[in-house]
């Protein structure tokens, strides 16, 4: 059966210092993609739209949405089946 891919939820946290990829993404520089997606808050069910990146870890591309749940604190979302 062909199952589709969603964003889901991976980790939130405070701006400058968030795990993802196994490293910090802050660390690294974002690009954006131009698209934007719908994706909800797992501990409060609110949804927001949040900008889809690309970023190179070890010459690696990686995409994944974020924004900002609250002040300084970031949820991250990436693409899975």
């Amino acid at each position: 059966m062909w199952k589709e891919k969603t964003w889901q939820y991976e980790t939130r946290g405070v701006d400058g210092n968030v795990t993802l990829f196994g490293v910090n993404i802050f660390d690294y520089e974002w690009e954006s993609t131009g698209k934007r997606v719908t994706v909800r808050d797992p501990l409060y069910g609110q949804e927001y739209k949040m900008a889809v990146y690309t970023v190179m870890i070890d010459g690696q591309q990686h995409e994944f949405a974020a924004g900002e749940f609250s002040a300084c604190v970031w949820g991250f979302y990436l693409e899975k089946y």
